[in-house]
C-alpha cells in the first residue's frame, strides 16, 4: 500500500537530515563523543549483567544461548540514558522530523555478542506498533546509537532506502502474549518474502556502519533487519523511539490486548 502520511511533518534544519525524506533515514557520524559512549557502555553493560534484573520482564534473553538480547525501558534504569534523551541534539532531531512535541515511546539496548548474537528479521516497526500497540500513524522515529563499532560483518543494521513510502501489512490476528516470543525470535508480523524481494529490487539494500558514537535516525515504517553475528566482534546499540504527542496510542488494531508499558509507553508527557 502506498503511504499517505508524510515522512517529514516539521522543518528540517540539521544538514545531516537532508536526505531523510527521500531515504527514510539519516546517518549522524559523531553524535556522541568517545567519552560519552564509554560511560554509556559501562552503564548498559551493568544492566546486562545484573542478576536481580535478569528476572525482570524488561530483560529479553537469546533463545539459544540464554544471553541477554535486549533490555527495555533503559531510560528508567539508567540516569545517563535519561539525561541523554532530554538533550536537544537527541530529542530535537525527532521534533524536527515529527513537527511537534515528542515523547519516548520505547527505549532499549540491543546486544549482539560475538559468535552467538542472533539477528532481527526484516520488519517495519510501524506495522507492529500499529497492529499490537494501536499507533495511529507512522509519525514516529527511531534513533539507534552505536555503543560499539558497527562493522559490515558483525550484524549491523540493514535498511531498504525509500521503503518507508510503502506500508506492508501482515495478515492475521496477533496471538495472545505473542510479544514475549517475538522479542526473542520474530516469526509473526513480518512481511512476505515476495514483498521483501520486490522492495529490495526496487530500492536496494544499504547498511548502517560506523564507529562508536555514530547514530542512525530512521522512519518508523522503514524496512530493516540484521543478520546473525558470527564474528568475535560484539555489537551493541542504544535505541530511542520518539512518537509525536499528537499520535498517542489507541486500541491495538490487530491484537487482543495492548503490550506492556515498558514496550509501548502510553504516557505522552513531552520530553523536555
Amino acid at each position: 500500500m502506498d503511504r499517505d502520511d508524510p515522512t517529514v511533518w516539521g522543518e528540517l534544519s540539521a544538514p545531516e537530515l537532508a536526505s531523510y525524506d527521500t531515504d527514510g533515514y539519516a546517518i549522524l557520524d559523531e553524535l556522541l563523543t568517545p567519552a560519552e559512549v564509554a560511560e554509556l557502555t559501562t552503564d548498559t553493560d551493568r544492566l546486562a549483567t545484573d542478576a536481580d534484573l535478569r528476572a525482570d520482564d524488561r530483560v529479553v534473553v537469546e533463545k539459544s544461548s540464554n544471553r541477554v538480547r535486549s533490555v527495555f525501558e533503559v531510560h528508567r534504569l539508567s540516569t545517563l540514558v535519561a539525561e541523554l534523551v532530554r538533550q536537544e541534539r537527541i530529542a530535537g532531531l525527532a521534533r524536527q522530523v515529527l513537527g511537534s512535541e515528542v515523547y519516548l515511546h520505547q527505549s532499549r539496548v540491543n546486544y549482539m555478542p560475538g559468535f552467538t548474537g542472533t539477528g532481527f528479521y526484516w520488519h517495519s516497526d510501524f506495522e507492529t506498533w500499529h497492529a499490537e500497540d494501536g499507533m495511529p500513524a507512522p509519525r514516529a522515529v527511531s534513533l539507534s546509537i552505536a555503543l560499539t563499532d558497527n562493522h559490515p560483518c558483525n550484524g549491523s543494521l540493514m535498511v531498504m532506502p525509500g521503503s518507508h513510502r510503502t506500508f506492508v501489512p501482515c495478515q492475521g490476528e496477533t496471538p495472545p502474549d505473542h510479544y514475549r516470543a517475538s522479542l526473542r525470535e520474530q516469526r509473526i508480523g513480518v512481511p512476505a518474502q515476495s514483498a521483501l524481494a520486490d522492495l529490495a529490487d526496487k530500492h536496494g539494500i544499504a547498511q548502517f556502519t560506523g564507529a562508536r558514537g555514530a547514530a542512525l535516525l530512521f522512519d518508523s515504517n522503514l524496512l530493516h533487519g540484521s543478520s546473525n553475528n558470527i564474528t568475535p566482534l560484539p555489537r551493541a546499540n542504544l535505541f530511542l523511539v520518539f512518537n509525536s504527542v499528537e499520535n498517542a496510542l489507541d486500541t491495538p488494531y490487530a491484537a487482543p490486548a495492548p503490550r506492556p508499558e515498558h514496550i509501548a509507553a502510553r504516557d505522552v508527557t513531552p520530553v523536555r
